[in-house]
């Protein structure tokens, strides 16, 4: 009985080591970025002669329960072409009338303000162009005033202080005494760096100097109709055009809907964030990211994505080792022992090919069910590229919507990317705690981080506010939080005290 025991208890022990190891396969495979899953796949590929790619049975990874708002690769390359088609159709008509060039540069929107570590080289946005510093004939003194200007770029690569500060400053801490006059001179040279739009004071400037570079590079005509109109819009219409008004755009410039359809098309490809595109001020390089999923938003709010395949094949069991089981089954009773060892050999491969098809295929679909549940509650953020409307949203929120284990969304969360028509984030881009007022409201601390952080920049620098002061502004701005908040989220967003920000 002792003995039976004993095997009984070895029994269930190896059955959990089984499904342990599909488990932890699932789990490594769910944890990989898709350049890495990519390898994983090709050396299952090479290890396993069961295991092969393309061919009819591909659908074996291909699952039916794709959520709503999800394409496959091939639905989604069909449409971009279908697509593509019809804006070159509509250009091919326009030019004649409206000298609208076919231009397929695909939008390039990177976000540089993570929270997340990105992985890639060491190189900011502030290095690249101090290395382009280096390449311009220059005074010394230009130069000084050049590099200081390049530390004084915001994460997008915006100059958001004015000329009349840069030049006390240059002043006070550097003993250059510049006049504003010689301050234009020298952005002008820091506007002519890449990538377009570095430099710029505002968001209307950074458009236009793109704009601009566009004639330079020969890219567009500056007597067609199709600069003429976007320069139109931006500079007279940028109010409109910031407020989605097209309709009166439209009416004023006397345009089609078709003319409408392209303008806007070329205008989303002009990035409002051209330092985001070289790397974080930090020393991350967001060009290292391959994101994981696809999220597209059109001009009616309508939000939909895929996941990235990359350059993963279509994986199938081999046919030759499922008939050449199949025949040994068959033939089970009059085996040798030769034969046995060949029955033992290719279920042992079918088996393990089996598995690998399945943990890729779970893969795919918790991916894709826990996007679906972050699209849906951010689902604002995904149409306005707004980080103030991020709401609170923690692992357990994906967690309860999806069904799954909150270790799991952790790791789906932990260095995968979602490329959208605002930038390219991290997962954990999205989630973000709620902070509960005395009145029981529940706001993101994204939101109020946000805010804080407008607050501060706007401050009079020779008169910075303290963290009592923030707390009474931050209360009139709808935002109660207490003095205490004020200084804990004051610090997590790297801001000095009142008296180390005053200039």
């Amino acid at each position: 009985m002792a003995q039976e025991q004993v095997q009984i208890q070895t029994q269930k022990q190896q059955q959990v080591q089984r499904l342990s190891q599909q488990q932890m396969l699932q789990v490594k495979l769910l944890e990989m970025p898709l350049t890495e899953l990519e390898e994983s796949v090709n050396a299952e590929l090479d290890d396993n002669p069961a295991l092969e790619a393309g061919g009819e049975e591909a659908d074996d990874i291909n699952t039916n329960d794709t959520p709503e708002s999800t394409e496959d690769d091939f639905d989604t390359q069909k449409e971009r072409e279908e697509r593509q088609d019809a804006l070159d159709s509509a250009l091919e008509r326009m030019r004649s009338d409206d000298d609208l060039p076919t231009y397929d540069a695909r939008q390039q929107h990177n976000n540089a303000d993570y929270e997340e570590i990105v992985y890639g080289d060491t190189t900011s946005f502030i290095d690249k162009l101090n290395e382009q510093v280096g390449e311009r004939v220059l005074t010394e003194r230009q130069k000084e005033i050049l590099e200081y200007l390049i530390g004084s770029l915001d994460d997008d690569g915006l100059l958001r202080k004015d000329l009349e500060s840069i030049s006390d400053e240059l002043a006070i801490y550097h003993g250059i005494d510049a006049t504003t006059k010689e301050l234009e001179d020298v952005l002008k040279i820091l506007q002519d760096f890449d990538p377009a739009g570095i430099g710029a004071r505002s968001l209307q400037e950074c458009l236009l100097l793109q704009v601009e570079r566009k004639v330079e590079n020969g890219e567009w005509d500056r007597d067609g109709q199709f600069y003429k109109y976007i320069h139109t819009i931006l500079t007279h219409y940028f109010d409109a055009f910031t407020k989605k008004h097209w309709a009166k755009i439209q009416a004023s410039l006397s345009l089609t809907d078709t003319q409408v359809e392209a303008l806007q098309r070329e205008i989303r490809k002009l990035n409002p964030k051209p330092g985001a595109s070289m790397g974080e001020t930090q020393g991350r390089n967001v060009q290292q990211i391959t994101p994981d999923f696809i999220v597209e938003t059109d001009d009616n709010g309508t939000v939909t994505f895929s996941l990235n395949h990359g350059n993963l094949p279509e994986l199938h069991v081999s046919p030759a080792f499922n008939d050449m089981l199949a025949a040994y089954k068959e033939n089970k009773a009059g085996m040798n022992r030769q034969a046995k060892e060949a029955l033992l050999y290719a279920k042992e491969k079918v088996d393990k090919a089996q598995g690998f098809i399945e943990a890729v295929k779970q893969r795919r679909h918790t991916l894709q069910v826990t996007m679906k549940a972050i699209i849906d509650i951010q689902r604002k953020f995904f149409q306005d590229g707004d980080e103030a409307e991020l709401k609170p949203m923690i692992l357990k929120d994906i967690a309860d919507r999806t069904g799954l284990d909150i270790s799991t969304i952790s790791r789906v969360s932990n260095i995968k990317y979602a490329q959208t028509r605002w930038g390219t984030f991290p997962l954990r881009f999205f989630f973000s705690d709620s902070y509960t007022t005395e009145d029981g409201e529940e706001m993101s601390t994204r939101k109020i981080k946000v805010a804080l952080k407008e607050v501060i920049q706007k401050e009079d620098k020779s008169k910075p506010l303290s963290d009592d002061a923030l707390a009474k502004v931050m209360k009139k701005k709808g935002f109660p939080i207490a003095r205490r908040t004020v200084a804990k989220y004051r610090e997590q967003l790297g801001l000095p005290v009142a008296r180390l920000r005053k200039e």
